[in-house]
């Protein structure tokens, strides 16, 4: 009897390791999803993470383009009011000159 009761021990503890087996692989599995799962989600939100990024990054550069080319024209603008300024103070000086020029160039000094 004594060897009856020490084989339906063993037995008993076998199905006892079959079912811990059991229960550690559906662990396991259940962590492998869950791992799984974190990972395309991390991997999604970095994503949107990174779009956001990228079309703000965008968003900026267009202003500053837009900006540059505002900024171009307005100093083209500028120059071209500077340049006609200048042709007009000479222009009104210009004969005072050639009077000048042609007093220091046609006087004899002895």
């Amino acid at each position: 009897m004594d060897s009856m009761r020490g084989h339906e021990g063993i037995q008993m503890l076998l199905t006892a390791e079959q079912e811990a087996q059991q229960i550690v692989t559906a662990a396991r599995n259940l962590k492998t999803t869950r791992l799984r799962q974190a990972k395309e989600e991390a991997e999604k939100d970095a994503g949107h993470y990174r779009s956001n990024l990228e079309s703000e990054y965008q968003k900026r550069v267009g202003e500053t383009s837009g900006n540059s080319g505002f900024t171009a024209e307005r100093l083209e603008e500028e120059t071209d009011v500077k340049i006609r300024n200048l042709k007009k103070s000479a222009s009104k000086v210009q004969s005072d000159i050639v009077d000048m020029l042609i007093k220091y160039t046609t006087a004899a000094k002895y």
